[in-house]
């Protein structure tokens, strides 16, 4: 009997690893399909609600500005309900928010973005948390698969958008929605897990935001301008390839292989960086690639998908270290938690200016030249702040 209860108790254990793992990653593939999916058709929406640039710009600001708001709140209130309960409801929140942006009534466009942002912010402060957690001798790894899900996820989102408006009863509005049933999956599979209550955690162990770690200060900055260049880009690259004389379904594509290559940086990466004693070479040189890829738009954009190609290289490598910073940079769990939410909150409070203000850029100057050499700058200023962010140290909270 007692064989039996031990075989019993491995397999439950098993189990729930598998569980583990797939819901995080259906989890992580849920955090970006709902932004990305509307660059491509950001036109075709700004036409029919009457929008311009400048405001068309804000649809993906909104979500920015919801991530920096949430983002202080979620380790708290982690702490208090539970990693895994929150990120059930949170799932359930992304399936109502993407359904509510779908609806051709007024200001429901506004009300479900906001929702549908506040849902990713959990995920985006917990899942590097989760890692910390549950694969501590793996967090590289873990983070260049969890970073390459979102990628390749955001990809396809990217990439079917104009297709799926074209074929779809509803336009645009049935293929932004279409990816509330994917959210759906991703609800019904954490659900189990959804159920787990934390155990309760002395006072003296709840850590707060480390504002007084220059280090913390340094990786929230780096997670600033990895967001403000990557969600500027992903709103209005498919706006700067149409700029050339492309068409909307080439552009949608062109935004499919920047992402894409952004994909293969988050696979190719990890096994560098085991190599390495430290990040900042790599975050350097990430930061110099997106630099030679606004560059390369600013003076001859006409190969638009070499561009796409180099700044996608530069993308993956940041975004990848951006994530990964929250768990390397972090002593313990609980600092990653709180370090991601400090980050993540600066970080996209400051990258939903990126949008807006170059909409309102291209609106002022009537075309791509000042937009891109503003963001030329950003990658500069990236390189210097990489260097500091990549160091070997650790922020304890």
């Amino acid at each position: 009997m007692c064989h039996l209860g031990w075989v019993t108790t491995v397999r439950t254990a098993k189990d729930r690893r598998v569980l583990l793992v797939v819901g995080f990653l259906l989890i992580a593939a849920n955090l970006r399909a709902a932004l990305t999916s509307v660059g491509p058709l950001l036109e075709t929406i700004r036409r029919d609600v009457g929008l311009s640039a400048g405001e068309a710009g804000f649809i993906g600001t909104v979500p920015l500005l919801t991530f920096a708001a949430v983002s202080p709140q979620v380790p708290r209130l982690a702490r208090r309900f539970g990693v895994d309960p929150m990120l059930w409801v949170a799932m359930l929140t992304l399936v109502i928010g993407i359904v509510l942006r779908s609806l051709p009534v007024a200001g429901l466009l506004w009300v479900g973005t906001v929702l549908l942002g506040a849902a990713i912010s959990v995920g985006n402060v917990l899942l590097p948390s989760m890692i910390k957690r549950d694969f501590p001798d793996h967090i590289g790894a873990v983070t260049g698969v969890y970073t390459a899900v979102i990628g390749v996820v955001a990809s396809i989102a990217a990439g079917v958008a104009v297709p799926l408006a074209g074929v779809l009863p509803g336009g645009w509005r049935a293929s932004l929605g279409c990816w509330a049933g994917f959210a759906l999956v991703a609800f019904a599979l954490w659900t189990p897990l959804g159920r787990r209550r934390p155990e309760p955690e002395p006072a003296a162990l709840r850590p707060r935001a480390p504002w007084r770690s220059p280090l913390a200060w340094e990786v929230s900055a780096f997670m600033a301008l990895s967001a403000c260049g990557f969600y500027t880009m992903l709103a209005w690259f498919p706006s700067i390839v149409q700029s050339t004389g492309a068409s909307e379904e080439y552009a949608g594509w062109a935004l499919f292989v920047y992402q894409l290559v952004g994909v293969v940086m988050s696979i190719a990466v990890p096994p560098v960086l085991a190599r390495l004693p430290d990040q900042r070479a790599v975050a350097a040189t990430g930061s110099l690639l997106a630099l030679a890829g606004y560059l390369g738009l600013l003076v001859a954009p006409r190969p638009t998908m070499l561009w796409a190609v180099v700044t996608g290289v530069g993308a993956g490598v940041l975004f990848f270290l951006a994530l990964a910073f929250f768990s390397l940079r972090a002593a313990d769990p609980r600092s990653s938690a709180s370090l991601s939410g400090m980050g993540q909150s600066l970080g996209y409070l400051f990258a939903a200016v990126g949008p807006v203000a170059i909409g309102a850029l291209h609106d002022a100057t009537g075309g791509w030249r000042v937009p891109l050499a503003v963001l030329v700058g950003v990658a500069a200023v990236h390189t210097v702040i990489g260097l500091r962010a990549g160091r070997d140290a650790h922020v304890r909270v």
